[in-house]
């Protein structure tokens, strides 16, 4: 992704290169420069926000520090309620000859969304307590 970033940004400045600077060594040095230049400010960027992570989830307080297990929460109640209890209280009261509203339609895309972030950095978490990174 930052790689399609770089490229469409360094495409438009190298064309402006070649404008002003005849010289295609240099040219190719400068566009370099520019493309190395970038990514090391979005590498950059990454991992000052990983710092604010880590800091946020060291934290004492729930208020700061527990957003992120409540958001799991939810979307695992949200995921046991779509998969495994409608489907079974929908059949319970078919069953037993009770007629019962459609169920609400989840967004599940949203859901799916949240939720692989939060496993994608679960799995970061699990990766730090194995290299002794945390407490």
């Amino acid at each position: 992704m930052i790689g399609a970033l770089v490229s469409t940004l360094v495409g438009p400045i190298t064309g402006l290169l070649d404008k002003f600077i005849p010289d295609a060594d240099t040219k190719a040095k400068l566009a370099h420069e520019i493309a190395t230049m970038s990514v090391k400010q979005a590498h950059e960027a990454a991992l000052a926000q990983i710092e604010v992570n880590k800091a946020e989830a060291g934290h004492r307080s729930i208020f700061v520090a527990g957003w992120r297990p409540f958001v799991g929460w939810c979307c695992g109640l949200a995921l046991f309620w779509h998969f495994v209890v409608a489907p079974l209280l929908t059949f319970a009261a078919g069953w037993a000859g009770y007629p019962i509203p459609p169920m609400p339609a989840f967004d599940m895309d949203s859901l799916l969304t949240v939720l692989m972030g939060m496993l994608g950095l679960g799995g970061l978490r699990t990766f730090e307590k194995i290299k002794n990174v945390t407490k």
